[in-house]
């Protein structure tokens, strides 16, 4: 896919990132949102994440964004400030297309260079083979399942818990890592 361009997000983005993910809510269980967050909201979450440090990414094939990426905290306590968790979300066109493998790897040398040491893919819906497969396919592994955690169009769904290590992972104590 030689057209594809992976790059930081921009505010001229948000729209067609907030349709994408729009249509996740309403059709899948790839998140465990009921409702789809408008514009404001989305830009909202967006501007904490970039200004937290966080890289937020997106596919563009031609002129159109097909697809986005990002990390954010893992958890809020400060001990977990190494670890984040990542989110990946594609436009129905772009998927199975390799849109989903090249926005992850990027997305993981982003968080590498950041000083990120561990990645966690916390996967709506234990069917969601896609998912599950690009992150195998780009080094995560199956840490967990959380069984009938979330209820969905009617239906019990799990959460699959994936890991990667990032950089160093846990072989080292990074230099600036305070306590």
């Amino acid at each position: 896919m030689s057209d594809l361009i992976i790059r930081p997000t921009t505010a001229a983005d948000l729209p067609a990132i907030t349709a994408i993910y729009d249509e996740a809510v309403r059709t899948s269980t790839a998140t465990f949102e009921l409702i789809p967050p408008d514009l404001a909201e989305m830009t909202r979450r967006f501007e904490t994440l970039t200004g937290g440090g966080f890289p937020y990414l997106v596919a563009v094939l031609g002129s159109a964004v097909c697809g986005y990426a990002y990390a954010g905290p893992y958890r809020p306590r400060p001990a977990y400030r190494f670890t984040v968790e990542n989110s990946v979300y594609l436009a129905s066109a772009a998927q199975r297309r390799g849109v989903g493998t090249a926005l992850l790897n990027e997305l993981i040398a982003q968080c590498e260079a950041r000083g990120f040491r561990q990645m966690i893919a916390v996967i709506g819906d234990s069917a969601n083979a896609g998912s599950v497969g690009l992150h195998r396919k780009t080094g995560f592994e199956l840490i967990g399942v959380h069984r009938n955690v979330g209820l969905k169009f009617g239906r019990w769904l799990d959460t699959v818990m994936m890991q990667r290590a990032l950089g160093d992972g846990g072989e080292s104590v990074p230099e600036q890592s305070g306590v």
